[in-house]
C-alpha cells in the first residue's frame, strides 16, 4: 500500500487515525497502541500477506532475545558474557535472515561464475522493508547490551518495529526515542497544530513523489533500457535524470513519513538535509539518508575503533563502512563498487583534510555532486556491463558521438523538467524548513497558512488526477 495511492490517503489513514484517537480518548492507551500496531501489519501485509509471519517471526525472536540481554545488563555487575553471548546470537540471526532473502541468488550466481557449477537461483521475492527493520532490530539489540531496555511490553515492541510511516523505507528509528512519545499522554490526544504540520509535510513529499520524481523516472527509464546506443548528452541527461529522481524520490518517503508520524503527534527522525547541496562527500553524508548514515556509524564504524585507531586503521574503518553501506542497499556488484566508490571518496577527502587542504565552497560542491551523479550509475544500472556502456556514453567513448541537446528519447520537455528539479535540488529550501522546523537564511518568506493551504489542496488534487490516469508507482528504496 502506498503513501500516494488513493486507498492509502483516504481510506487506511483516516481509519487508522480515528481508531487511534478515539480509544486513546477513551482513556484506553494501552488499546489505542494495539490499535495502531494491528493496522501496521494490515499495512505491511496488505501487498503479501505471507510475509506477514517472516516479521512477525523477527518481532517475537527479537523481543524474547532483548527483553533477555536487558535484564541480564541490569542484574549483572559490569560486562557479562552471558548477554555478549545473547547479543551475538540475535546479530547473527538477523543477519542471516536478511543474507537469505536479500544475498542467496547473488551468492549462487558468483558461486557459479567462479566454480563452473550449474546451481539453481532461488529466486525468492524480497520482502518489503526487510533491510530496515533488520537494521532497527540489530540496533535494538546493541542498545540492550549497553543499557537494557526496561519497556517489557510485546504490543509495544511490535508497534516501535512495525509503525507504518517508517517501516517500509525508513527513517531508522530508536526505541529509545520513539516508544517514550507514544507512551506520553500529552500524545494521545489528537491535535490539530501536529496534525495541520504533518499534513503540510506529507503533501510536500507527495508532490516530490508524483509531480516530480515519477516524471524524472520515466525518462531516466528510458535512457538506462536504451544505455548501449545513448549519445553523450543523453547519456550525462540520463545520469542527471536518475540522480534527481532518486533524490526526489526517496526524500519524498521520508517527508511523507515524518508528515505521517506528525499526525499521530510523533517526531521522527529528519532523513534528508539538502544532500545536493553538500560541499564535500563527508557533508553529503551528513545530509542524505541521514538516519542510515548514524547507523552506520554508530554500529559499525565506532565498533570497528572509529577515530581512536592510528591513522591507517581510521582510512580501512571508514571504507569498510561504506562498502558495508553499499552492500546494504543491494545484492549485485553494482553496488559493492558503488559503496567502494563513495568509501575511496570519504578516505580521499579525509586525507585531503589531514593535509590541511580546502577548496573554493563553489568548486567543492561541484565535484562533490559530479562524482555522486558518476557514482550514481553503478546504483542505478541493472548490471555491470550495463553500468560500463553507460559511463562509456557519458565519456564520449561510444559510437553514438555527442549527440543534440534534444532527441526522441529525451525531448525538450524532459530537458526542461530535468532543470527545474535541479534548481529546485540545488538552490530551494528543503521541506523541513519551509515547514518551519530547520532554519533558513534565504529571501523566501509566505504567509505559512496560506501556502500551507495551497500546498495541501494542489497536492491531494493531482496525486487523485494523477493516480486515476496512472497506477501508484513503487518508491525507489522499496527495492533496498
Amino acid at each position: 500500500m502506498l503513501f500516494s495511492s488513493p486507498i492509502f490517503i483516504y481510506a487506511f489513514l483516516p481509519i487508522a487515525l480515528a481508531g487511534y484517537f478515539l480509544l486513546a480518548r477513551l482513556q484506553r492507551g494501552s488499546l489505542s497502541r494495539l490499535w495502531l500496531a494491528a493496522t501496521s501489519l494490515f499495512f505491511y501485509g496488505y501487498w503479501e500477506p505471507k510475509y506477514l509471519f517472516l516479521i512477525g517471526l523477527s518481532i517475537i525472536v527479537n523481543y524474547v532475545l532483548g527483553t533477555r540481554i536487558s535484564r541480564v545488563v541490569q542484574t549483572a555487575r559490569g560486562d557479562s558474557p552471558h548477554g555478549w553471548i545473547l547479543l551475538l546470537i540475535g546479530i547473527v540471526l538477523n543477519v542471516a535472515g536478511l543474507a537469505y532473502f536479500k544475498y542467496s541468488d547473488f551468492f549462487i550466481e558468483t558461486l557459479n561464475a567462479l566454480s563452473g557449477t550449474q546451481l539453481a537461483s532461488l529466486k525468492l521475492l524480497l520482502p518489503l522493508g526487510i533491510s530496515f527493520f533488520t537494521f532497527t532490530q540489530i540496533a535494538y539489540l546493541v542498545d540492550c547490551s549497553r543499557s537494557g531496555v526496561r519497556d517489557y511490553n510485546l504490543v509495544n515492541y511490535t508497534l516501535f518495529v512495525t509503525f507504518f510511516p517508517h517501516l517500509i523505507a525508513g527513517p531508522i528509528v530508536h526505541h529509545k526515542d520513539l516508544m517514550p512519545q507514544f507512551a506520553s499522554a500529552g500524545n494521545l490526544r489528537f491535535r490539530l497544530d501536529n496534525f495541520s504540520l504533518g499534513l503540510f509535510i506529507f503533501a510536500i513529499g507527495l508532490i516530490k513523489k508524483v509531480l516530480i520524481a515519477d516524471n524524472l523516472g520515466q525518462w531516466a527509464n528510458a535512457g538506462y533500457s536504451s544505455a548501449q546506443t545513448l549519445t553523450m548528452i543523453e547519456a550525462w541527461s540520463t545520469s542527471l535524470l536518475y540522480s534527481l529522481q532518486l533524490y526526489f524520490d526517496f526524500s519524498g518517503y521520508s517527508d511523507m513519513a515524518i508528515g505521517l508520524g506528525l499526525m499521530f503527534n510523533i517526531n521522527l527522525p529528519l532523513n534528508f538535509n539538502s544532500p545536493y547541496q553538500a560541499s564535500n562527500i563527508q557533508d553529503f553524508w551528513r545530509r542524505w539518508h541521514i538516519t542510515l548514515s548514524t547507523w552506520l556509524r554508530d554500529y559499525v564504524y565506532i565498533p570497528l575503533g572509529g577515530k581512536r585507531a592510528a591513522l591507517p586503521r581510521i582510512y580501512f574503518n571508514l571504507f569498510a563502512t561504506f562498502l558495508i553501506g553499499g552492500i546494504w542497499h543491494g545484492a549485485g556488484w553494482t553496488f559493492l563498487i558503488w559503496g567502494a566508490l563513495h568509501g575511496a571518496a570519504v578516505v580521499l577527502h579525509r586525507y585531503w583534510q589531514d593535509l590541511g587542504m580546502r577548496l573554493p565552497g563553489w568548486l567543492g560542491w561541484a565535484m562533490t555532486f559530479l562524482f555522486v551523479n558518476f557514482a550514481w550509475v553503478f546504483f542505478r544500472a541493472e548490471n555491470l556491463p550495463a553500468a560500463l556502456h553507460m559511463l562509456s556514453s557519458m565519456l564520449g567513448l561510444s559510437v553514438a558521438g555527442l549527440g543534440h541537446l534534444a532527441s526522441n528519447l529525451l525531448p525538450l520537455e524532459a530537458l526542461l523538467s530535468l532543470g527545474l528539479a535541479a534548481l529546485l535540488a540545488f538552490l530551494a529550501p528543503n521541506s523541513q524548513q519551509i515547514a518551519g522546523l530547520a532554519p533558513y537564511d534565504g529571501r523566501l518568506r509566505f504567509k505559512k497558512g496560506l501556502l500551507a493551504a495551497l500546498l495541501v489542496g494542489f497536492a491531494f488534487f493531482y496525486a487523485m488526477v494523477a493516480q486515476i490516469q496512472n497506477a501508484p508507482s513503487d518508491f525507489l528504496y522499496f527495492n533496498f
